[in-house]
């Protein structure tokens, strides 16, 4: 059975930018090795953030790439409708959106380099979502799927 997660907006930053597990956990995404689920709200973040001049330039990149980018992470990804929303008062606000995707679409796994922001003065504490970074994840994949 496949893993199904979230991915943070920090991982498909670094990811783009050929940084380690961020970069190795996009490929297993490709080989499908990992299902993601993605919402409208997220892919909208993705989007303005990889977007911006200054990350374009550090990825060395057009805008015309990273929207075939998200072309393509849009069509590999299992799509969520959010049905309810949690409010769990997050420390910074626009990471609920992750949160509300991966509790709504019941993902295995919240990736983000952030992860002191969705554990820090939340609300809500998920019990079976595991909120773990990049090197995290894919050391407990490897565990499930290299030996």
């Amino acid at each position: 059975m496949q893993m199904v997660a979230v991915l943070d907006t920090t991982v498909l930053f670094q990811a783009l930018r050929g940084q380690g597990a961020s970069y190795y956990i996009l490929s297993l995404v490709r080989q499908n090795q990992i299902e993601i689920i993605l919402s409208t709200a997220v892919l909208f973040e993705y989007q303005e953030v990889l977007s911006r001049p200054n990350n374009l330039k550090q990825f060395n990149l057009k805008k015309t790439q990273i929207d075939s980018f998200l072309a393509f992470i849009s069509y590999i990804a299992k799509p969520v409708v959010i049905h309810f929303t949690h409010k769990p008062n997050l420390r910074d606000e626009t990471d609920n959106k992750f949160l509300e995707l991966a509790l709504n679409g019941q993902a295995d796994y919240l990736v983000t380099s952030n992860i002191n922001d969705y554990k820090k003065n939340a609300d809500l504490r998920p019990t079976t979502l595991k909120i773990v970074t990049p090197a995290e994840f894919l050391k407990i994949w490897r565990r499930k799927n290299e030996n």
